[in-house]
């Protein structure tokens, strides 16, 4: 039977939008029960717009894991925040994600204009709430619900998936009856070859510092299946010399443990035995190249 012709359910798109680093990727990891998206404590890891859905037997939802919404200058940023916010436009539910130690609200700021545009119910959260009491959480939300009228202000943990399921509870109030969008079993839109990109991605986010992950980026060039293994090829393009001497490290150190560590997730992910190959290339000034940010799915 095609996923169209089952019984209706409340089914809709939810944007996830909200400053870098407040934990959009590890919401939407805890919603599907699954990492799809890569998680990194430092900010700006978010690159694409990332689709998850979460299934239910009287729901489908589906949520887009977008850019953190900041003053963007380099095209690349630039890139990001026009992701971020061209999610809004046809989407049934915004949740605007902020953290606990985000700045309160003085004034209706530039992010509240592009929610009082998209005309759209908007949901609050606030994560890393179990940072914080009772008593100093109340004064945040007091704070933005002078600002905007959300329909509903939720302090959650992201990590320890609390407030979650008020969280799906308060989405599926606003979502409209409908049929399923996707099929029943998959859990993002995205392929394997993204994932595995990603997955690179994250672990040099994790295992560099500085200026070295924000001048990576990964391009699968070639991902085959055979019975026993994914053979999985794929170049980290850096933008100086200098950098790809550090992705590489000391006799191939930083590179095999990026490798290692991504190859082991990977299997895990995809429930395969995984070869992976990696190459380093300088590709100079790549983050201001439009036409490169288009291949990396950008656009």
């Amino acid at each position: 039977m095609d996923y169209h012709e089952e019984k209706q359910v409340k089914s809709g798109i939810v944007a996830l939008i909200g400053p870098p680093n407040v934990g959009k990727s590890t919401l939407l990891n805890a919603l599907l029960g699954q990492k799809i998206s890569i998680v990194s404590p430092k900010p700006q890891t978010t690159r694409n717009r990332i689709l998850g859905i979460i299934n239910g037997d009287e729901y489908q939802v589906v949520i887009l894991d977008t850019p953190g919404i900041h003053t963007a200058r380099s095209p690349l940023n630039r890139e990001m925040v026009k992701i971020a916010l061209s999610s809004l436009a046809d989407v049934d539910v915004i949740i605007f994600m902020i953290d606990t130690s985000f700045p309160l609200p003085e004034k209706i700021s530039e992010t509240t204009i592009h929610l009082q545009n998209a005309g759209k119910p908007v949901i609050l959260i606030v994560n890393k709430a179990d940072q914080l009491s009772r008593e100093m959480l109340l004064p945040i939300l007091a704070a933005y619900k002078n600002v905007f009228p959300f329909h509903a202000m939720i302090p959650i943990s992201a990590l320890y998936q609390d407030g979650t399921e008020i969280l799906l509870e308060e989405i599926l109030k606003l979502l409209p009856i409908g049929h399923r969008l996707y099929p029943q079993d998959i859990p993002t839109d995205a392929t394997e070859r993204f994932i595995a990109a990603e997955i690179i991605r994250e672990k040099i986010f994790h295992l560099t510092s500085q200026e070295i992950p924000y001048s990576c980026a990964v391009i699968v060039d070639n991902f085959t299946e055979s019975e026993k293994n994914i053979t999985i090829h794929a170049t980290i393009f850096v933008e100086r010399k200098s950098q790809k001497g550090i992705i590489i490290g000391k006799q191939g150190s930083m590179l095999k443990q990026i490798g290692q560590s991504a190859r082991l997730e990977l299997k895990e992910i995809l429930g395969m035995n995984v070869v992976l190959k990696l190459w380093v290339k300088i590709k100079k000034d790549w983050s201001g190249d439009e036409l490169f940010l288009k291949e990396l799915g950008m656009h």
